[in-house]
């Protein structure tokens, strides 16, 4: 009897711990299928510097290992329509995704399948490999900065914007799922942690009442919590549900939820995406340069060139004005 595995990741250069999570997976059944995002579903979930190695090549890697059987390329920032075609009957990823946060998971259990998250070999990332050549590089060619602190990160904030530049087809994308949403009577929904809750109530402000021009009011929701509703909802849940929680109550099947997150990997978002990926909703991710979970659960995500908060959250305000712009447009 045949047992189909199945695994997925963007394997952009190939390393050790890579080898050993296949080879382990492979170890539960007997076909191993990986399932490797194309360049630009790449570049959606880790920014315009990547992929390093083309699409084709890291297949062809891939097949090169004992345990793998195949390999599929796909296009969409989650496999999730991938696993539904192949109903794999073990779904594996590495041990930094717990388990209600693996797209597919849901469809496979209902089919009887068994979903796993395995523990990672330590030492081993593509994204470490990556900044320590760009360290070594940049301790070889330092230079004394003379300038002060406001022209540095002037000068940073203006070399974030030229590098989103490249993103406008994200920025249209993504705006144009808000635009459909809300022609369709359907509600914008954004959550976020700490500055980035900020962030969301600015953009929900906006879209809501008046951006540049006099318009009718369009129902986005800001889920951010007052002190009193998150210790309620943290008592009865756990932090990480709070604006979960708030999903699943609010919420309806094509809606947008939006989840905010500098670094990409707040738990408390992440679960937010994931409750509204099962009702139905459509989601964006806003995130950092770090942001690849929150950008490998979303329908479509922006990641701003950065690693710093401040720069980050300046450019995601600057994203809701472009929505909003783009609402203004399409809904007069």
């Amino acid at each position: 009897m045949e047992i189909t595995v199945f695994t997925n990741g963007c394997f952009d250069i190939l390393h050790a711990g890579h080898v050993d999570l296949l080879n382990r997976a492979k170890s539960l059944g007997t076909k191993l299928v990986v399932g490797i995002n194309s360049d630009d579903s790449v570049r959606q979930i880790k920014g315009f510097s990547r992929p390093i190695v083309e699409e084709k090549e890291r297949a062809l890697m891939l097949l090169a290992l004992e345990a793998v059987d195949e390999v599929r390329i796909f296009d969409d920032s989650t496999p999730q329509k991938l696993i539904e075609e192949i109903k794999p009957n073990i779904l594996v990823k590495g041990g930094d995704w717990k388990l209600e946060e693996i797209v597919g998971a849901d469809f496979v259990t209902k089919n009887g399948g068994k979903v796993f998250s395995l523990p990672l070999n330590n030492g081993f990332s593509t994204s470490s490999i990556i900044e320590k050549i760009q360290n070594e590089t940049n301790n070889n060619s330092q230079k004394i900065i003379t300038e002060n602190t406001i022209t540095n990160s002037l000068k940073e904030h203006l070399s974030i914007f030229e590098t989103l530049l490249s993103q406008t087809e994200s920025i249209e994308t993504t705006a144009n799922i808000i635009v459909t949403a809300l022609k369709n009577g359907n509600k914008i929904l954004l959550c976020g942690n700490g500055g980035s809750a900020a962030d969301a109530q600015h953009i929900a402000t906006e879209i809501t009442g008046r951006f540049e021009v006099e318009r009718n009011g369009y129902p986005a929701i800001s889920l951010t919590t007052d002190s009193s509703a998150l210790t309620a909802i943290a008592n009865d849940y756990g932090f990480e549900k709070v604006f979960s929680r708030q999903v699943e109550a609010i919420a309806k099947e094509n809606d947008v939820v939006i989840g905010i997150s500098t670094s990409g990997n707040s738990p408390n978002i992440i679960a937010a995406i994931m409750s509204a990926r099962e009702i139905g909703c459509k989601t964006i991710g806003l995130t950092g340069e770090t942001g690849k979970k929150l950008a490998s659960i979303c329908d479509s995500s922006i990641l701003v060139p950065s690693s710093r908060t401040a720069r980050i959250q300046e450019a995601h305000i600057t994203i809701g004005h472009l929505w909003c712009e783009m609402v203004d447009k399409n809904l007069q």
